[in-house]
């Protein structure tokens, strides 16, 4: 095999190509994929009293900013973060998910070493990647996004296909305890459009073409790998900073 479509031919295997078919990754702060809630500005107390009538812009503002917070996971005092970037209708996400993501959240969030974010991305070939986008992420603004993109992930192969696939993603956030009212107002509202945006420009900023993608303490790893290549990139990342360095 030639050894120029050796590359192609693994990202074939592991990952959904975006509009340039290929991944052309490279290595990145991991502040700049950080959502912005990890900052230490938005970490202010969600119950601190209002100073005075809020403006509809002040109310998308706090919208995005539980959203923002909401995919979120793990020790807030993890020195190493593993960023997902991820599109909800590609099969090597949903792979990815149902093979590795559950062996890393037991072993590596559950414990405390680190802390994730989603960053979504969803490719124009998958005309169900912006809704369920937007349903996880208005599942966000209830603090039930992980719940819901479980959900969403694992019946993929059930909404993929359909023409309206809102009904579908209304009944996963209810059945995952999400107020499908409030949902669906902020669905039509469409209030995650501009947070869904942003992690797709500061996807293809870091350099992520293709579906999954990951940083493991600003190092990438492409496509739906198995546990054991997430475990050393981890590991790594977990002795070059060490908690409370």
């Amino acid at each position: 095999m030639p050894r120029l479509l050796r590359p192609l031919l693994a990202l074939a295997l592991t990952g959904c190509a975006g509009k340039d078919g290929v991944a052309a990754t490279r290595a990145a702060d991991a502040k700049s994929l950080q959502p912005a809630a990890a900052s230490a500005a938005a970490s202010a107390p969600a119950s601190a009293p209002a100073s005075g009538p809020t403006s509809p812009a002040d109310s998308a503002s706090a919208l995005l900013a539980k959203a923002d917070a909401g995919r979120i996971l793990g020790n807030p005092a993890a020195n190493v973060w593993l960023i997902i970037i991820s599109d909800f209708q590609c099969p090597f996400c949903k792979r990815w998910h149902d093979e590795t993501w559950e062996v890393i959240r037991k072993e590596y969030v559950e414990t405390g070493k680190i802390r994730v974010a989603y960053v979504n991305l969803p490719l124009e070939m998958h005309r169900n990647a912006w809704p369920a986008a937007h349903a996880a992420m208005c599942a966000a603004v209830q603090g039930k996004f992980w719940p819901v993109q479980d959900a969403i992930m694992r019946s993929q192969d059930a909404w993929s296909g359909l023409t309206d696939a809102h009904p579908a993603f209304e009944q996963l956030a209810k059945a995952a305890g999400a107020d499908v009212d409030q949902l669906r107002a902020c669905v039509q509202s469409s209030a995650m459009r501009p947070i869904i945006q942003g992690d797709i420009d500061r996807a293809n900023n870091a350099g992520a073409q293709s579906t999954p993608t990951f940083f493991v303490g600003g190092k990438p790893v492409v496509g739906a790998q198995p546990p054991a290549v997430f475990r050393e990139a981890l590991d790594a990342a977990l002795a070059a900073k060490p908690a409370g360095k």
